[in-house]
């Protein structure tokens, strides 16, 4: 069962996915676009990958502030979602994102990337462990 995680963000969303197996979480890439209102191309990336890697179900992390409270970005997250299900026939979930960047930056960090080169990839090492996060439970 192929999983695909998603980190929404106002410029970016960073997207991994897990092995055919549903098994390994793997980054895939970022999906840039230049503002946050600008959601069509977006949109027909995630149903591309959806359809052309047999994606069973989607996972997008839901930014919750520290007392468990959901704030702008939250319902910003949830918005886009409700779009994404219009495009999509499989299912879409949520799990707790909190700390996920700042946990990227730090895998990042330790790996010896570069700062400037980690604006690449960090959402998707976001997405990664939003992924892995939800498959641990």
């Amino acid at each position: 069962m192929r999983i695909l995680g998603l980190d929404y963000g106002s410029k970016t969303v960073g997207v991994a996915m897990t092995d055919p197996m549903g098994i390994t979480v793997q980054p895939f890439k970022t999906i840039l676009r230049d503002r946050e209102s600008k959601l069509r191309k977006t949109l027909s990336e995630i149903q591309k990958i959806v359809e052309d890697y047999d994606v069973e179900k989607i996972v997008v992390g839901l930014p919750l502030n520290m007392d468990d409270t959901e704030g702008e970005r939250a319902r910003e997250t949830r918005t886009f979602v409700e779009k994404l299900k219009l495009r999509v026939t499989v299912p879409v979930e949520f799990t707790d994102e909190r700390l996920t960047t700042m946990e990227a930056a730090e895998i990042l960090d330790e790996s010896g990337i570069k700062r400037s080169e980690q604006k690449k990839v960090i959402d998707q090492v976001a997405a990664q462990l939003i992924l892995e996060q939800y498959l641990r439970g």
